[in-house]
């Protein structure tokens, strides 16, 4: 798959340059109830207000910490406040005040067949007829195992638990007790979910919320997390040779999607992959993004190159609470009940998430698929690039298949050192001026984009025209 690297390449250095200068135009909380004015813009004949939002999300924040469930949907390197949903369908997301939206964040990767699917639906509501979770095995959990083996190179073997951050906590145990060394690599930038171990230069959240470390990680956690930056197979290979016979594996997002879009240069998978071999070490690709969506058999199948274990989850659920570990035969059999390492999880495997993930993977094996994420795809972030420069901003991104992001830099960007030379403050006026035109990003300059196969040519036509209406007003 060297023709894939290259595109990889490619993509990571497409850039938009300006072609003239231009300038931007120049408490305490309450209680509930409350109520807050709206803000209002006018859209032609129609006000875009989000109101109902903020009265809901005020409300929220006297609930929940920070008023949401995931930090990163709280909008705060952005500005304003989260917009509140009430329905999607498709390729279209609508919020409590009634404003219709065209979505690129897709629940953050999981709805790659378009919202609410017809026959998603229709498979849940007959399986919600069995029961909600047995609590013991089903039949479908072996269905979805079947399929997730034969697709993916690396999985032999698969435990299935219920999101990406449970995928990645197996795996770190497991490779450890496979190994029995303690030390692991990570990446700059790269999230791997919120374990201890793994909040050591993180992105995602951490990376929007600009915190260096989480508080209550205990130093012992992260003693043994060594980190480098993305795309520098050098400084791996010095960790190598500083840490001899006491690294059990390199982790990694082959494609980062949690510092922004970022895809691997020519040569650094093959590097680890060397490298991992030569130190009796495993590599661990964490494919909750972009598995199923570079490719049916994920970013492995797309580059060519086999890690040794795997982590997924988002698609492979079709919206539902899912997560997945898998990997050599010899690695997986370490998993109780078959082997010593411990791991176990009420809902695992559960009938819901089953189905869901069934029904999705069913989908993307029709012929075409990722042919299409890849031209709409490609055509949404050329056409947002030509924006950039047509109003003189300076700005690069790239795509593959499904997955893309635009940065406001001239870049190339290669990593999250590179990726945090963007203007912020820019990229949440352009933010909340594609909400105003009824587009809905991630709230994030540092969190990849997705598209599915529900969105049209005419859902991209729209977003570009209104990517250009906003970057000449900012």
């Amino acid at each position: 798959m060297a023709g894939a690297a290259a595109a990889a390449a490619v993509a990571s250095g497409i850039s938009a340059r300006p072609a003239a200068p231009t300038r931007a135009p120049a408490g305490r909380r309450a209680r509930l109830p409350v109520v807050r004015a709206a803000i209002s813009v006018e859209k032609g004949e129609k006000a875009y207000t989000v109101q109902k939002s903020e009265e809901i999300f005020n409300a929220a924040k006297e609930l929940m910490p920070g008023g949401v469930n995931s930090p990163v949907r709280a909008f705060k390197s952005v500005g304003g406040q989260p917009i509140v949903f009430d329905s999607v369908k498709g390729s279209r997301m609508w919020d409590v005040d009634g404003n219709e939206y065209i979505d690129y964040v897709g629940s953050w990767g999981p709805a790659i067949i378009g919202h609410a699917d017809d026959k998603v639906n229709a498979a849940l509501i007959e399986t919600l007829k069995k029961g909600t979770s047995f609590g013991a095995p089903c039949v479908l959990e072996n269905v979805l195992a079947e399929m997730v083996i034969s697709a993916v190179p690396s999985i032999e073997m698969v435990r299935f638990v219920n999101s990406g951050t449970e995928a990645c906590m197996g795996a770190l145990r497991l490779v450890r007790a496979y190994t029995g060394r303690e030390k692991i690599i990570k990446f700059e930038g790269c999230y791997h979910g919120h374990a201890d171990s793994f909040l050591v230069k993180a992105g995602s959240g951490v990376a929007t919320l600009g915190l260096p470390d989480s508080p209550g990680v205990p130093k012992g956690a992260t003693y043994e997390t060594l980190t480098a930056a993305y795309n520098d197979a050098e400084a791996v290979k010095k960790l190598f040779e500083d840490n001899k016979g006491e690294i059990a594996a390199v982790f990694l997002e082959p494609v980062v999607g949690n510092a922004g879009f970022i895809p691997p240069q020519p040569g650094f998978l093959n590097a680890l992959r060397d490298l991992t071999k030569q130190n009796g070490s495993l590599l661990v690709f964490d494919e909750v993004m972009t598995g199923f969506r570079l490719a049916y058999g994920g970013a492995q199948e797309y580059f060519g190159i086999t890690p040794d274990v795997t982590t997924m989850g988002k698609i492979i659920g079709g919206g539902l609470p899912v997560g997945a570990y898998g990997g050599r035969r010899d690695i997986m059999e370490m998993v109780a009940p078959a082997g010593p390492m411990y791991q176990a999880g009420t809902l695992s495997g559960n009938p819901l998430a089953m189905t869901a993930g069934i029904h999705t993977l069913k989908r993307l094996t029709e012929p075409g698929t990722y042919e299409y994420l890849d031209k709409i795809t490609g055509d949404l972030v050329r056409g947002i690039l030509d924006a950039g420069a047509k109003t003189g901003h300076e700005m690069c991104g790239g795509h593959i298949r499904g997955m893309f992001g635009v940065f406001f830099t001239g870049g190339p960007v290669h990593n999250f050192g590179d990726a945090k030379k963007s203007d912020t403050e820019k990229f949440g006026r352009f933010y909340r001026g594609m909400l105003e035109e009824g587009v809905y990003l991630a709230p994030s300059q540092f969190e990849a984009g997705f598209t599915s196969l529900a969105h049209t040519s005419q859902d991209i036509e729209k977003t570009i025209e209104a990517a250009e209406k906003v970057l000449k007003r900012i």
